[in-house]
């Protein structure tokens, strides 16, 4: 995957769903949100500056970002407004 994210656009990896309750009880597919948290591969300029780095776990809104599919993975590309925080 060769991807740039321009100005301030950051490229995600969500994480991945929890499948389990902590009691135990499986989670169905149909049943499971998608997870709004993830990784970040790919960091444009104007977001570096802001502090956000790839490696980082970051937060974002449920609404938040635009879908995008490469080499048959599915990816997030977020702006820097979008992400609520980072995950220490």
């Amino acid at each position: 995957m060769n991807f740039q994210p321009l100005a301030n656009r950051v490229l995600v990896e969500r994480e991945e769903e929890v499948t389990t309750t902590a009691s135990g009880i499986i989670i169905p597919d149909n049943a499971k949100e998608k997870p709004l948290q993830g990784k970040v591969l790919a960091v444009g300029p104007d977001a570096q500056e802001e502090g956000i780095n790839e490696g980082d776990t970051v937060v974002f809104g449920k609404y938040a970002g635009n879908d995008i599919t490469l080499d048959g993975k599915e990816y997030l590309i977020l702006t820097s407004d979008d992400i609520l925080g980072l995950l220490k």
